[in-house]
């Protein structure tokens, strides 16, 4: 059986969250997705829109999560090893990043194989989260019907 493990904060769901979801399971028997707890998003420096609880209940509602696990450090490796999982799966926007390729070596040292797929272009919670804001400040720019 191979299991396949992600993470990420995925607040603001949007399509990029689910395509990377999807992949995902289509390379593996089990897909584990780990989210990340609020005060490891305070951590990094941001601020969740939609708190922990609902992020995590969304996320084992998809049809291709198969299990949830909270990610309460940065450690996917670590996380790869308790779960057994042979694969880590993220999205290429971290592709030949000082960070990953340290993350890369620490994956082979273990026999764990990352998988980069295709960054969702023109999508991001961040990009939504602009987006709501400047029409929360400007509403006279908002769509209305």
């Amino acid at each position: 059986m191979i299991i396949g493990y992600t993470a990420g904060v995925f607040d603001l769901f949007h399509i990029g969250h689910l395509n990377l979801l999807k992949n995902a399971k289509g390379m593996c028997d089990k897909l584990v997705v780990g989210v990340t707890v609020d005060d490891l998003v305070t951590y990094k420096g941001k601020k969740a829109m939609i708190p922990y609880e609902d992020r995590l209940e969304i996320i084992r509602s998809i049809k291709y999560v198969d299990a949830v696990v909270p990610q309460s450090d940065m450690d996917k490796v670590a996380m790869c090893k308790k779960l057994d999982a042979s694969v880590l799966f993220v999205g290429d926007d971290w592709y030949d990043t000082d960070k990953w390729k340290e993350y890369e070596k620490e994956c082979e040292k273990s026999g764990i194989q990352v998988v980069y797929f295709p960054y969702t272009k023109g999508v991001s919670s961040t990009l939504i989260s602009k987006a709501l804001t400047q029409v929360r400040d400007n509403p006279e720019t908002a769509i209305t019907k």
